[in-house]
């Protein structure tokens, strides 16, 4: 799949199909965050993944967003030291959080974020340290398969112009 491709076809998945992910492509799907880009490059990430049902269910309830967790074949959660520039942090582990997902829909696998609001639960659960920032986490898994087809959506989207202007506001 093209880049460009991905991009315009890529949406939030929410609803898994009952279907592991084979090894290679978690592996893949990892590799393309530990590749991404980052500040200095300081790699300012771990990686948490999470196969297991019961654990993928508890995430879920950590937050009003994350109830998709439940359903995804995994989930990978993404860990960063307690930054004193946090907004250079959460820039970084964005980009590490689209560059696993636009390697997993290049695989046929979605994808979509979960805003983690009860992060001290969420740590006890992974076993993450207390001095480490966890917020997020991507759920992944192939998609339902009562889910109808999509097609790259336009509608909702602004147009180019809305959203760019050329050499100053």
């Amino acid at each position: 799949m093209e880049v460009h491709d991905a991009i315009r076809t890529k949406y939030a998945l929410r609803h898994f199909a009952d279907q592991p992910l084979p090894d290679d492509a978690i592996r893949r799907i990892l590799n393309a965050g530990r590749r991404s880009q980052s500040s200095k490059n300081t790699q300012p990430w771990q990686f948490v993944v999470v196969r297991d049902r019961e654990k993928l269910i508890q995430l879920s309830q950590c937050g009003t967003y994350a109830g998709h967790m439940a359903g995804a074949a995994m989930g990978v959660a993404i860990a960063s030291p307690d930054p004193a520039t946090r907004w250079q942090i959460a820039f970084d582990l964005g980009q590490a959080a689209a560059y696993m997902q636009l390697a997993a829909w290049e695989l046929g696998i979605g994808s979509c974020l979960a805003a983690i609001y009860e992060p001290d639960t969420a740590r006890a659960i992974l076993g993450i340290p207390a001095d480490w920032f966890f917020d997020a986490a991507i759920s992944f898994g192939y998609p339902a398969p009562d889910l109808p087809s999509r097609q790259p959506r336009e509608v909702g989207r602004k147009s180019f112009d809305e959203v760019v202007r050329w050499e100053k506001w």
